[in-house]
Formats: structure tokens, C-alpha cells, sequence
């Protein structure tokens, strides 16, 4: 039975201590929002990946806080239980902590978030902070953090050797000091997820992070096979949309062209009276 409680971090803090298992999942719309709502998910994360899969872009780097106060607006309407997490896009964090709160505030009051994420430890904990005391919960990111993965060597795992493992376990510790809710941990090897997990008390969020972690998160369009081509390694599919949509699209256009619809099921009609009173018109000449 689906839980039609509105969930809390509180919520969220208990699942992980009674090692109950967290479900996140992305959604850029109020449509996707609302079907993922219904099915039980706990968090819904407005993710910047709508770069990538909405607008076909290569990377995350170009997303707008415009666009994604659109986004979470769309999404936090059709959302009324899961809590809804909005992500920072690029340079809407970085330049400073007052446009850091400030981004953050729009995301909550014009896009309608329950909180907001950002990538990476190091400097961003300043402004992690400077966020959190301005009255907006914050999730953290580490490990693949897509918006800087031209420093990272590319869209590759990482925490692959022992310094660079004890570091993400270094970064998760420094996360959660600086007071953020729960911590995303994506493409790194799972006894790293596992490492981390237990180094912390707030939920982890694994992407591509092992079994060990509080929670999983996939994006909508990986899960549900919206997109041709291949997939990260971490993402399992539950379904193939595109091609269910393509065969519909394909039935659509050959009865619009071969005339069988619309069929008079989906017309208007008019009051019989009213209807003598216009053929019996004259028609309007060209």
C-alpha cells in the first residue's frame, strides 16, 4: 500500500536508520511528477540532466536557473507528497554564497522545492551552509558530479584508487558537518558506496554507488527507455517506452491520413434548430 503521507526529511532520516530503503527519481514536468508521485517514490529530483535528456544537449553545463525554475514549477505542481529536491545548475552556486542563497530562494519560492542539491564538497560547503541557514535544506552530491566532469576526466566513476576513494569518504563526512539532509553518491565503486554509507548518518542516494546506500535514484528517461542508444552501466530499464510512443505516433498518423479520424465520436455537434438556422445560410463566397 502506497504511504499518501507528504514525506519529511524527518521521514527520511528514520528510513535510513530503521535501514528501510529510500526511492528517488528524476522528473523535469508535472505529467512525470504526478505518475511518479502515484507510485510510491519518496523523493522526486528536478535534476539538471534535463540538459541532456529534454533538451539533447551534451552535457549539464549550459542549464539555466530559468530553466530550471520552469522545471521544478511544472514538477512541484504535479508532486503533492514526494518531497521534491530542485537542482543548482552551473554558476547558479560557484560565484558566490549570496547568489548561492539567492538562487536557491527561487528555486523554493517561484519553482515550489522542498529543498535543492549541489555538486561537490571543497569551497561549495560555504555555500551548502549559507544556503542551510537561510531556511532551505540541502543534499549534497559527490562522486561523479556532472557539472564539472571536464576537471574529472570525463563522465567516468570515480574513487577508483585508494586516495581518491578515502577522499569521497573525506568529502561525505564534511557534507554532512555542514549540515546537508542526505548526499547523492554517484559512479563509484560499491565498497566505496558502502564506505561512505557507513561513515555517515544521513541517507546516501547511490547512482551507480552499490547496494549499500540508503537509497537509489535513477533518471526518468534511462528508467523508462525514453532514449535510443546505450546507458550508463548503472542504470537498469523498467520499460521501453520509445518504442510503445513511436507504434502510437505511427497509428495516429496513418488514420489521420487514410481519414478514420477523427471518427464522429470525437466531434461537436449542435442543436438540431440551430443547426437548420446555419445551413440555411448562404454560403460565404471566396
Amino acid at each position: 500500500m502506497i504511504n499518501t503521507t507528504k514525506t519529511t526529511l524527518p521521514m527520511l532520516a528514520e528510513m535510513r536508520h530503521q535501514g528501510r530503503k529510500i526511492a528517488m527519481v528524476t522528473a523535469y514536468d508535472a505529467p512525470s511528477g504526478r505518475l511518479a508521485d502515484a507510485a510510491g517514490v519518496d523523493v522526486v529530483l528536478v535534476g539538471d540532466s534535463a540538459g541532456t535528456t529534454v533538451l539533447a544537449g551534451t552535457s549539464t553545463v549550459p542549464v539555466t536557473m530559468e530553466e530550471m525554475v520552469v522545471y521544478t514549477r511544472g514538477v512541484s505542481r504535479g508532486v503533492p507528497r514526494a518531497l521534491v529536491v530542485a537542482d543548482m545548475p552551473f554558476g547558479s552556486y560557484q560565484v558566490s554564497e549570496a547568489a548561492a542563497v539567492e538562487n536557491a530562494v527561487r528555486l523554493v519560492k517561484e519553482g515550489g522545492a522542498d529543498a535543492v542539491k549541489l555538486e561537490g564538497a571543497g569551497r561549495t560547503l560555504t555555500r551548502i551552509s549559507g544556503i542551510i541557514e537561510s531556511g532551505i535544506p540541502v543534499m549534497g552530491h559527490i562522486g561523479l558530479t556532472p557539472q564539472s566532469a571536464t576537471m574529472l576526466g570525463g563522465l567516468k566513476a570515480q574513487g577508483r584508487t585508494a586516495p581518491a576513494a578515502r577522499r569521497l569518504v573525506e568529502d561525505a563526512v564534511a557534507l554532512e558537518r555542514a549540515g546537508c539532509f542526505a548526499i547523492v553518491l554517484e559512479a563509484m565503486p560499491a565498497v566505496v558506496g558502502e564506505r561512505v554509507t557507513a561513515a555517515v548518518k544521513v541517507p546516501t542516494i547511490g547512482i551507480g554507488a552499490g547496494p549499500a546506500c540508503s537509497g537509489q535514484v535513477l533518471v526518468w528517461h534511462d528508467l523508462l527507455g525514453l532514449i535510443a542508444g546505450p546507458t550508463p552501466r548503472f542504470v537498469k530499464q523498467y520499460a521501453s517506452l520509445a518504442s510503445v510512443i513511436t507504434h502510437a505516433l505511427e497509428a495516429y498518423v496513418e488514420d489521420v491520413r487514410s481519414g478514420v479520424f477523427p471518427a464522429a465520436a470525437h466531434e461537436y455537434g449542435m442543436p438540431d434548430a440551430e443547426r437548420a438556422r446555419f445551413e440555411s445560410q448562404p454560403a460565404t463566397r471566396k
